[in-house]
C-alpha cells in the first residue's frame, strides 16, 4: 500500500506544486489504484509516475471546488484511449454526477467503460472483503468530506510446525486448513483451523481529509491512523486568515494528529505563497506539536507497511 502525491498545492497551482490529487496504490492488496481528488492536470502528473490510468477504478472526491475536480473530465476521457475498459466509480458530494456528466455531454465525450456514481454522506461509503471506507463531514464553507480507509484484519499465518508435530505433512491439506474452519483427516481425526493459525494481523488505516477548518472533534475519526493526510494551507501565525478562508494551519493539523494518536502526519494543500524554501519552517512548526510530520511535495511517495 503506497500513497503517491500527484498535486500538493492549494487553490492556485505554482511552479513547484500542482493542485490537489493523491493516489493510493494497492497493487499487492487488490491490483487497483484509488484516486483522492482530481485537480486540473492530474492526468499530466500521472504521466510522470508508474500509475496506469486503467488501474484506477475508484475516485473519491472530497469537495467540489475546482482545484479538486477540474482534472476529472480530461482524465476520464484519456482513460478510454489508454485501454481503460473496466468500470470506474466516482464517490463524492451531491453535484459530482452533474458536473461530470455535463462536461462529458457538452464536449461530446464517449467513454469506453461504465461510469458509476455514489453520493457520499457521513458513515460507511464503501466496503468489500478487504477494506472499509468511511466519510466524515468537515468545515469548509461548501460540503467537504474526509475519507478513512481501514484495511480489515488479515488472517494469521499457518503454523506448519504444529502440524508436523502431530504427523501432518505438507500437501493439499495445508491449504484446506488455512481456508476451512475444520478439516477431517483420512483417519477420521478433525483438525480445527484456530489451532494451527497464528493471530490475525491488524489492518492499516489511512485517513485523507479534504479542505477544512480545524475541527477538534475529528480526533475520533482519525484515531490510530497509520497515516493522516491533512491540509495545511497556512503557517501558524495566519490562524485568523485560515479560519476566514475555511482552512487550517500547520499547528492545527499537528494538534489533530496528536489528539487522534496517529502514527504519521503528512501536510499538503500548501498555499502558493510558500515556496520550497519555506518547507523546513512549515514542517518545524508542526513538529513542535507532533514530531512525526512530513510535508508532501508533488510526487512524494510513502509506503505504508503491513503490521506484524
Amino acid at each position: 500500500m503506497r500513497l503517491i502525491f500527484l498535486g500538493t498545492g492549494a487553490g492556485v497551482p505554482s511552479k513547484e506544486r500542482n493542485v490537489s490529487s493523491i493516489a493510493l496504490e494497492m497493487q499487492q492488496e487488490n491490483g487497483s489504484v484509488w484516486l483522492f481528488d482530481c485537480g486540473e492536470a492530474t492526468q499530466h502528473q500521472i504521466l510522470r509516475t508508474n500509475i496506469r490510468p486503467r488501474k484506477i477504478d475508484k475516485i473519491f472526491i472530497t469537495h467540489l471546488h475546482g482545484d479538486h475536480i477540474y482534472g476529472l473530465p480530461g482524465f476520464l476521457s484519456s482513460r478510454s484511449f489508454q485501454n481503460g475498459e473496466s468500470a470506474l466509480t466516482i464517490y463524492g458530494p451531491k453535484g459530482i454526477r452533474e458536473f461530470v456528466e455535463t462536461s462529458l455531454q457538452i464536449s461530446g465525450t464517449r467513454l469506453a467503460y461504465p461510469l458509476n456514481f455514489v453520493e457520499v454522506s457521513d458513515g460507511i461509503t464503501y466496503e468489500d472483503e478487504q477494506f472499509v471506507v468511511s466519510c466524515a463531514k468537515l468545515d469548509h464553507g461548501i460540503i467537504s468530506y474526509g475519507y478513512r480507509i481501514v484495511e480489515k484484519d488479515l488472517p494469521g499465518q499457518l503454523q506448519p510446525n504444529k502440524l508436523k508435530d502431530i504427523g501432518v505433512h505438507p500437501g493439499p491439506i495445508y491449504k484446506q486448513i488455512k481456508e476451512m474452519d475444520q478439516v477431517q483427516l483420512e483417519n477420521g481425526e478433525i483438525l480445527y483451523r484456530k489451532d494451527f493459525i497464528g493471530p490475525e494481523k491488524p489492518g492499516r488505516i489511512v485517513t485523507i481529509l479534504g479542505d477544512t477548518r480545524y475541527v477538534p472533534t475529528l480526533d475520533e475519526f482519525v484515531r490510530d491512523s497509520d497515516v493522516l493526510v491533512h491540509e495545511s494551507t497556512f503557517e501558524q501565525s495566519q490562524e485568523e486568515l485560515a479560519y476566514n478562508y475555511f482552512h487550517s494551519t500547520t499547528k492545527q493539523a499537528a494538534l489533530l494528529a496528536k489528539d487522534g494518536q496517529v502514527k504519521k502526519l503528512i501536510l499538503t494543500h500548501i498555499s502558493s505563497r510558500y515556496q520550497d524554501d519555506s518547507n523546513d519552517h512549515l514542517r518545524q512548526e508542526a513538529q513542535e506539536t507532533f514530531e512525526n510530520t512530513s510535508i508532501a511535495h508533488d510526487f512524494f511517495e510513502i509506503e505504508i507497511q503491513a503490521k506484524n
